[in-house]
């Protein structure tokens, strides 16, 4: 996409970053409703209204930055669903299921905007085409971005919580007192570009594998 002006980037990834961001949230707040906890349903967060998921910092801020520098990846967040663990039955497993709803969700839009991109493929008209080929190109990589980001085990990201669900109490208690500093550490993995080199490969291979499925 380095061909495509800022404007035209801005354009293409604004849909993708949006709604792989406000689908991931939603994913928590659906899981945790069929787990019994209605919190997220209560305070109206079960919706695709992007407004009512919007982090100003996370999911206009820092996306924006990161495209407008060019640093090689984008990913953001919305505010979190709230979600109680004392309506669970079995806090700890019901916490890691609906932490995994999240990657599973952005991974299930990778495919969507994969398949989006083959459809503009099979038109084979440039006016559609092209428009349909870079967008599904950006909501796979923000998809994936996103889900693999959401796996790495700092607290408080989704891996964390899944991790979470397979420890010892004790031990998991224990490792969930990070969680005050998780946002820092971070922040400081991808100042010193220590993220880029975590995500480098899995991301190849997830990027090869959905690329294939849009025929690109």
């Amino acid at each position: 996409m380095n061909d495509l002006s800022l404007i035209q980037r801005i354009v293409v990834w604004i849909l993708p970053v949006v709604f792989a961001i406000t689908v991931h949230e939603v994913a928590h707040g659906w899981m945790a409703k069929k787990f019994g906890d209605n919190t997220a349903s209560s305070q109206g967060r079960l919706t695709l209204n992007p407004i009512k998921h919007i982090d100003w910092f996370g999911t206009v801020i820092l996306p924006g930055l990161l495209l407008m520098t060019g640093t090689g990846f984008i990913f953001g967040w919305a505010k979190p669903v709230p979600v109680d663990a004392r309506n669970f039955k079995n806090p700890l497993h019901a916490m890691a299921v609906v932490a995994a709803a999240g990657p599973i969700a952005n991974l299930l839009m990778a495919t969507a905007w994969a398949l989006l991109a083959r459809l503009g493929i099979l038109i084979g008209v440039e006016v559609i085409t092209l428009p349909l080929i870079y967008t599904g190109a950006a909501g796979i990589s923000i998809n994936l971005v996103l889900a693999l980001i959401n796996l790495i085990p700092i607290p408080p990201l989704d891996g964390s919580r899944i991790l979470t669900g397979l420890l010892p109490h004790r031990l998991a208690w224990q490792y969930n007192r990070l969680e005050p500093y998780g946002f820092y550490i971070l922040i400081a993995l991808l100042y010193f570009k220590v993220l880029n080199i975590i995500l480098e490969y899995p991301m190849y291979i997830a990027q090869n594998v959905f690329y294939s499925i849009a025929g690109l």
